[in-house]
């Protein structure tokens, strides 16, 4: 379930674009004309998904994903700049409150290599509480049911971003 914040997002929120899901999908999409609604987007995501959250960005080049983390890391009460970690892989904020993790993993082409680094990643954000956000988790092989997915891709001059909830396991 979607917290009732974003659910009630005033960003533009197209309720059901062309090509969005039907209506027993999980997701929820928004129209974000600009950059700025794109960062708007992620301080409201950080305010509202839940600790320990694990946050799925795919989309291609230019999509969106690091403005979206500025804005999450904004929404976490952090200050340093933000930049996407494709060389360095993760980079860790610790004056978040929670503190962010922000994985990278576009130069990491062999999904072992991917889960290797995720898993690691994955256990230290869990030990302090951290929100984890992964920018090309198609390069993963695990399969991330607890996580939350946005995708974000090119909509005319601005994004079309579509967010959905984690996958429950059947009991």
């Amino acid at each position: 379930m979607l917290p009732k914040a974003i659910v009630e997002l005033n960003l533009c929120r197209d309720a059901e674009a062309s090509g969005s899901p039907g209506p027993d999908s999980t997701g929820h999409v928004w129209s974000l004309e600009t950059l700025e609604k794109t960062r708007a987007l992620g301080r409201l995501l950080a305010r509202e998904l839940p600790t320990g959250t694990i946050l799925l960005l795919s989309g291609p080049l230019g999509a969106g994903k690091t403005s979206l983390v500025q804005g999450l890391a904004e929404g976490l009460g952090i200050s340093e700049a933000i930049t996407s970690p494709t060389f360095a892989l993760a980079q860790h904020y610790p004056q978040g409150e929670p503190k962010l993790v922000h994985l990278d993993l576009y130069r990491l082409e062999q999904p072992a290599s991917a889960d290797e680094l995720f898993l690691q990643e994955e256990e230290e954000a869990q030990a302090t509480g951290a929100l984890m956000a992964v920018e090309w988790p198609e390069r993963l092989g695990l399969d991330l049911a607890e996580a939350w997915h946005l995708e974000l891709r090119h909509q005319g001059e601005g994004r079309l971003a579509q967010l959905t909830s984690p996958r429950k396991a059947s009991t």
